[in-house]
């Protein structure tokens, strides 16, 4: 199958790069191809025809986004409209990368598929937007909400851990923050899944189980064997522009099931000493 990926030169776009090798695969990052200017995606596209549209591009700065929110709206909502509305004249199957953000985390519990979105930050409501521009202009597609993604290339959580902690350091980290750490190399394979045997549809794909971001940066400390001191840090004590959920995990209904986060956390950490 003809696949395109757009942020190709992200986090996940990356690992999928790699897991899907056997397709014939387009990938553009957004020097390539800007999701937020319609007729160059449409000239791009339609040249390729593809099967497949998998959107990762995204204006993924939840800090930023509450200064910069024209940009986060032309990227997160209207260009997810573009992309979209491209699909489905070309009639190519969409794939659309979502957020956890998309819920105001005041559930107490996992949010379910079926759970209504509620955001609180800008991040989250462009990212809901762009859910509803892709209902709205498409009938093949695919929503995908994921959450704290960890990978092998980009920036991520983990790998901040890492770079500041060694013995007898002292870090203090957000323990009122829940959420599902979900390894890239797990949801591209889910995606791949998907692209084979799925039907249309939301869909929750995050490794399982759910932690804070102290418990992770704990466990991280813990698998590398770093005697470094994690301390507890609430929510209120750091000076954020952006509102955060305090429990935006998510449980995975679907056929598509994803290893527990410890496991998977294991691996990423034990094949970076290799």
């Amino acid at each position: 199958m003809k696949v395109c990926i757009l942020g190709g030169s992200g986090q996940l776009g990356r690992e999928l790069n790699m897991k899907l090798t056997e397709h014939d695969l387009y990938s553009f990052d957004k020097l390539d191809l800007d999701i937020t200017n319609p007729y160059r995606c449409y000239d791009v596209l339609s040249r390729i025809r593809p099967d497949y549209i998998i959107n990762t591009a995204a204006y993924t700065d939840v800090e930023s986004c509450e200064v910069k929110k024209d940009l986060a709206y032309r990227t997160n909502t209207l260009g997810a409209g573009n992309i979209a509305k491209i699909s489905e004249v070309l009639k190519s199957k969409l794939i659309y990368i979502s957020s956890d953000y998309v819920f105001d985390g005041k559930k107490g519990s996992p949010y379910d598929e079926t759970d209504k979105p509620s955001p609180i930050n800008v991040y989250g409501l462009t990212k809901y937007r762009g859910e509803i521009e892709v209902q709205n202009n498409t009938e093949r597609y695919y929503i995908i909400r994921t959450s704290w993604l960890f990978g092998n290339r980009g920036k991520n959580f983990i790998n901040t851990v890492l770079n500041l902690s060694s013995d007898n350091t002292i870090l203090k980290v957000v323990n009122d923050q829940i959420g599902c750490p979900t390894y890239t190399a797990d949801i591209s394979l889910a995606i791949k899944s998907l692209i084979e045997n799925g039907d249309y549809g939301t869909y929750h794909l995050v490794n399982d189980g759910s932690c804070s971001w102290y418990d992770l940066a704990i466990e991280i400390c813990r698998i590398k064997k770093i005697d470094a001191t994690i301390l507890p840090l609430s929510t209120q004590e750091i000076n954020k522009k952006a509102s955060i959920p305090k429990n935006s995990s998510l449980n995975n209904n679907s056929h598509i099931k994803l290893r527990h986060w410890t496991d998977a956390l294991y691996e990423y950490l034990t094949k970076k000493d290799n």
